[in-house]
């Protein structure tokens, strides 16, 4: 059972000879504000410590109108990308004494206005949100509430709000240019939410690679609706029915990958002998796969980091910042999954 935090603060007060509220302020970090010493801040915290003192953070959140919270939305916890983009980020708020709370909005734009509004009522200091699909309003909506928000992964070009995420476009088109370099020119692409800015520019990646090497783009090899593995895997089964030609596979996420080998298992074709195979989204396990799978890897730490930290800034300093927006490289990972020499096309 927790002590009265009222009676802790009166036995320190007491013991140190000092008014309430002087210990008070120097245990809530404003020794400066009030000209506290180091000397008597430093006796108040060890009697703090003897005392076993555990402030009311409910209180300390009101009165100082911060609760050291912040809200993360992602689309999917399940998917590793996401995953450790929240580990990250909840590493760098541990770090600054501060506390996440997670809500997965399973991929459903309902979910998430509701994960916001959620959040939004018990005060959080800012929000962190990777968007599912291609409405702003809600964000929009939040922000004006003067709750700090930085959008990751999924830009929005309608959304005037700071964006951290990868420059998916050149990521997409080095890829489908490595594809091309090792000789494929019948190369699917197995893409994800379509009216997602994220996966348009990773279409407009592998389309202007294409073009740029002269191969026609056939618009029946892009196929997909979304970024999970179900549909990785109906997209794949259906191509790998309808088209005997094609050579390479690139998908435009681990999630769309693992269904798409699935499909490929299932049709009794190997990788990469048969049709090679290259991903968006690198993980750790496709080193553990047979063969290895080439993928495109994203910096998620950076991205954890840049998004944090952008967030904390507006926080800080009470503002909200429009317009930043942060594209970060990507690295093209070659391990045994893309077949050097084209063969005959299977049947």
């Amino acid at each position: 059972m927790k002590k009265n935090t009222d009676s802790t603060l009166t036995q320190i007060s007491k013991h140190l000879n000092l008014s309430i509220s002087t210990v008070s302020r120097a245990i809530n970090g404003q020794s400066k504000k009030y000209r506290i010493s180091e000397k008597t801040t430093k006796l108040i915290i060890e009697a703090a410590k003897k005392f076993k003192y555990e402030p009311n953070e409910l209180a300390r959140s009101l009165r100082l109108k911060k609760s050291n919270t912040i809200g993360v939305i992602v689309p999917d916890i399940t998917n590793p990308f996401f995953a450790v983009i929240v580990r990250w980020i909840e590493n760098a708020a541990r770090l600054n004494d501060k506390t996440i709370f997670i809500s997965d909005s399973n991929n459903d734009t309902e979910f998430e206005k509701i994960a916001i509004k959620a959040f939004s009522s018990r005060k959080i200091d800012g929000l962190i949100v990777a968007p599912v699909g291609d409405e702003s309003f809600h964000l929009s909506e939040t922000n004006q509430l003067d709750i700090p928000i930085v959008i990751i992964d999924r830009h929005l070009d309608k959304l005037n709000l700071p964006f951290v995420g990868s420059n998916n476009y050149e990521g997409s088109k080095e890829a489908t240019n490595y594809l091309i370099g090792k000789g494929h020119q019948k190369i699917a692409f197995n893409q994800g939410l379509q009216k997602s800015k994220l996966n348009l520019d990773r279409v407009r990646g592998y389309c202007d690679a294409l073009k740029e090497n002269r191969i026609t783009i056939n618009h029946n090899l892009i196929v997909g609706e979304n970024f999970n593995e179900q549909s990785g895997y109906e997209a794949a089964k259906f191509l790998l029915s309808k088209n005997t030609c094609i050579t390479a596979i690139f998908t435009a996420s681990n999630q769309i990958a693992l269904g798409t080998i699935k499909a490929i298992k299932e049709k009794k074709l190997h990788i990469p002998n048969d049709i090679s195979l290259l991903s968006f989204d690198n993980q750790s396990y496709w080193d553990y796969f047979s063969p290895p799978i080439t993928t495109v890897e994203q910096q998620t730490k950076k991205i954890a980091d840049k998004a944090y930290n952008l967030l904390s800034e507006m926080i800080n300093h009470n503002k909200i910042v429009g317009t930043s927006k942060i594209q970060l490289s990507t690295k093209l990972i070659i391990r045994k999954s893309v077949k050097d020499k084209v063969r005959k096309a299977w049947t």
